[in-house]
């Protein structure tokens, strides 16, 4: 079931054979970097993607970039969602996906022109890998806030980071997704992963550059909006 309106439908239509990966791309108000995200993700040598950029209700010209790539590549497809945070948004990348295993682009980050590439071959080699993770260069600040624990600081190299993800789309769905949560959204979902006993594996090829040297970087501004810990479980759709 489709949980989408009917609105824009010539945007949604699902690609005619599935490919191999679908890359989520959420944006909120970021037009001015996104180019970086996008040619990074043209510049892959491994071409058999689509990519799904879940607009939250930007309100600068975050439609006027998007649509020339729109229209240049059949690969890309947009969908403006009504704003819902980050972890909501990735759940609806998530129900539009086509592809057999999810990933994801920050959009202020990039990928190496191996990235999609490295993975596919680990992927391939071991059919039973449903969760792929791990593999980054970071740019700037190394340090963010303990989700248990706002006032310290720990390394990047002690967490886990999203955007690294390679996830079996059918168990991301199992899964349920992200939760909507303060900080913390990607650990959960490796933790929960976990626990349901998911094949996984860690790589550490540092294919996906992670920048933080910027103070309006995703996780700076998270830091900065979220004071709710409520855990919220978005809708993914199961059906």
């Amino acid at each position: 079931m489709n949980i989408f309106p009917s609105k824009n439908p010539e945007k949604i239509i699902p690609a005619r054979i599935q490919p191999f990966f679908s890359i989520i791309i959420t944006t909120y108000n970021r037009a001015d970097i996104l180019k970086k995200a996008f040619n990074s993700l043209l510049a892959q040598t491994e071409k058999d993607w689509e990519a799904i950029i879940i607009d939250d209700e930007s309100s600068d010209d975050t439609y006027k970039l998007v649509h020339p790539y729109l229209k240049a590549n059949a690969a890309f497809r947009y969908y403006r969602n009504i704003h819902s945070g980050e972890a909501m948004s990735k759940n609806k990348g998530i129900n539009m996906a086509t592809g057999k295993f999810v990933s994801f682009l920050d959009s202020d980050d990039e990928y190496n022109p191996e990235h999609l590439h490295s993975r596919k071959a680990i992927l391939l080699q071991d059919p039973s890998i449903k969760f792929l993770y791990g593999g980054v260069y970071i740019i700037g600040n190394q340090y963010v806030p303990d989700r248990f624990d706002h006032n310290k600081m720990i390394h990047l190299s002690e967490c886990v980071i999203g955007g690294t993800f390679f996830i079996e789309r059918n168990t991301l769905i199992q899964l349920k997704g992200f939760r909507k949560i303060a900080l913390g959204t990607d650990a959960d979902l490796y933790e929960r992963a976990m626990q349901a006993g998911i094949s996984m594996k860690e790589i550490r090829l540092p294919t996906y550059i992670y920048h933080r040297e910027n103070e309006d970087s995703i996780t700076n501004m998270m830091i900065r909006q979220n004071s709710d810990l409520e855990v919220i479980y978005t809708n993914i759709n199961t059906e």
